[in-house]
């Protein structure tokens, strides 16, 4: 959706960024001709391109937007934390408009080694190396790095409709907690309190809920404490519903993927599509949910959705979505 330039007091409009790494590509790329070159210099960019901050400061100056302009780092939620944020300056009338989103650019080797050293980077598929991610099958070993970007354009929704604005439908509830138990042990009770917290902020029941996209990382500890936090909080109609690991396509962007997979899950509501997860061959017994094996389910009605991000460091984020009206 374009921000809408002509119209917009800029100075009620805000900029929103999740990022758990920064440019870490531009960071290792200086160190590596620093140290591994025995220069003396590097690029005069390598700052202006590593800061967290830099990704929300070039969209306030290309679209002149000059409200709260804030950069969210929460590891793996740190997007989702950022489009809730930014959802509730709207929704309560501080913001007239919000860009919010995130980016995340990790793949660098540094980068790698280091996720590859807590040992949660998956093993190579030794048939498909493509396969490696495979989030609640019983052969999963962990999670494959991913890289990108994804913006929303929030705003009230008769303020949408008044300009004529195309509607990929609407952040309706937000939900974010402190798990404190352990710097990057997933807790059931941490994952599950961000789940109904983000319910009770959209109003909606567990029953309301048509599907989920889960944080799935294809990790053995995350996938199991998901699936036991989902069923605590949606109870028997969480077997009902199709529960989506999209990071099995994309990779884990880390930051960003919250804000990516909240549009995807935007996106297959308005196209009624199922979100598969790819690489799900040998289902693990204890991961008992419908999650919608290697291939999309056409045709599948969703008017809300659950997009889950849980973080090392502890912060649980969702956010509770509608289609379009």
């Amino acid at each position: 959706m374009p921000v809408p330039t002509k119209t917009l007091d800029r100075a009620r409009a805000g900029v929103f960024v999740g990022t758990g790494m920064g440019g870490s590509l531009t960071s290792d790329e200086g160190y590596r001709i620093l140290y591994g070159e025995d220069s003396d210099r590097i690029k005069p960019f390598t700052v202006l391109m590593g800061m967290h901050n830099a990704p929300a400061g070039w969209i306030a100056i290309a679209h002149d937007l000059r409200g709260p302009n804030l950069t969210y780092s929460t590891a793996c939620s740190s997007s989702t934390v950022a489009i809730g944020e930014a959802w509730q300056r709207v929704a309560r009338g501080e913001l007239d408009l919000a860009v919010a989103g995130g980016a995340e650019a990790p793949l660098s080797f540094g980068s790698l080694k280091a996720w590859e050293a807590l040992r949660t980077i998956a093993s190579v598929d030794p048939v498909d190396p493509a396969a490696s991610c495979k989030p609640f099958d019983r052969a999963r070993s962990g999670m494959v790095l991913g890289e990108g970007a994804a913006m929303l354009v929030l705003e009230p929704w008769e303020a949408a409709v008044a300009r004529g604005a195309p509607l990929e439908g609407e952040v309706a509830g937000y939900g974010v907690v402190t798990d404190t138990g352990h710097i990057t042990r997933p807790s059931v009770e941490g994952q599950a309190a961000a789940l109904r917290a983000a319910l009770a902020s959209a109003g909606l029941a567990p029953e309301e809920v048509d599907a989920v996209n889960a944080h799935g990382t294809g990790t053995v500890a995350n996938d199991l404490v998901e699936t036991a936090a989902l069923k605590a909080v949606l109870g028997v109609h969480a077997a009902r519903i199709p529960v989506s690991a999209t990071k099995s396509m994309h990779g884990h962007l880390l930051g960003a993927a919250g804000a990516l997979e909240c549009v995807l899950s935007l996106l297959a509501m308005r196209e009624r599509v199922a979100l598969p997860t790819l690489n799900l061959r040998t289902p693990d017994p204890a991961c008992d949910l419908d999650y919608v094996p290697n291939a999309a389910r056409e045709g599948y009605l969703a008017r809300a959705m659950l997009s889950s991000s849980f973080a090392f460091g502890g912060t649980n984020a969702v956010l509770a979505l509608r289609a379009s009206r």
